[in-house]
């Protein structure tokens, strides 16, 4: 297994080398244009048609697609408000806490997120308001964790990103760097702390982090859904994060080749 890691990690490093002595993030635009690009790609993985040529238009100009489904709109323009208000909070090291997640939560599912009357008591998704129901973790009959225990688990979650991030943020360590944020969206996926929108808050988590160490920010292609899926189930399964760990090392060396591979062609 560490062979196997060690192997994907040199692999990333190599990559991450070229990448940058091509120079390709120091192009006009860079970070804005892969700013929509994760986007599109996290909206992707939870079922949205919009392509990022759609989203640059929309983004930009204020063009929506001639066949346009409401629903997906608002997810892709809501979760690019939540990604640069994380960016803000990335650039002044803010400390992680539940508030701040639920901030995040909220944003990300300000026009799509729905009431719930539970046994519990009531709950809004366009709020960021944790769970107070049993949510499934898919086929099987497996689920997450009891609602009771995730404010315990998410204050946890938050005191282990803090205490990590100081120490790494002094230490320049490009793969702990990575293997953090890779660590705290397969964590917050298993906490599960809201009914809807756990994917997508993950994700941008994991993102979050990368930008906050400088690094470029991972993301999985829609057609590495199953993949990646099951990537998070077999870490829930061994109570580890190693094998997410090595998906998404894998996952972000391929998306950098191509990116690589496609700049070479355009000179």
């Amino acid at each position: 297994m560490n062979i196997m890691i060690d192997q994907l990690t040199q692999n990333l490093l190599a990559v991450l080398e070229k990448h940058k002595a091509l120079g390709i993030a120091e192009q006009i635009d860079y970070q804005k244009f892969y700013l929509y690009s994760l986007v599109t790609h996290s909206t992707a993985i939870e079922g949205s048609t919009v392509t990022e040529i759609e989203n640059q238009l929309l983004f930009d100009e204020g063009i929506t697609p001639k066949t346009p489904n409401v629903q997906e709109l608002m997810m892709n323009i809501d979760l690019k408000k939540a990604y640069e208000y994380s960016m803000q909070l990335a650039h002044e090291h803010a400390d992680f806490s539940i508030d701040m997640l639920k901030e995040l939560s909220a944003m990300i599912m300000k026009n799509t997120g729905r009431q719930y009357f539970t046994a519990a008591g009531n709950i809004d998704a366009s709020k960021g308001d944790l769970r107070l129901v049993g949510v499934t973790a898919g086929p099987g009959g497996r689920s997450y964790m009891h609602y009771q225990k995730v404010p315990t688990k998410l204050e946890e979650l938050c005191q282990h990103i803090n205490e990590r991030k100081r120490t790494l943020l002094n230490q320049s360590d490009v793969i702990k760097a990575y293997h953090l944020s890779f660590d705290a969206h397969c964590r917050l996926v298993t906490i599960h702390p809201w009914v809807d929108g756990n994917g997508r808050i993950a994700r941008l988590i994991m993102n979050h982090l990368q930008y906050e160490f400088g690094l470029i920010p991972t993301k999985i292609k829609k057609e590495n859904k199953a993949e990646y899926i099951q990537a998070l189930m077999n870490a829930q399964e061994q109570k580890s994060s190693d094998p997410f760990c090595r998906f998404m090392l894998g996952e972000h060396t391929q998306n950098l080749e191509q990116e690589i591979l496609t700049f070479e062609k355009s000179l």
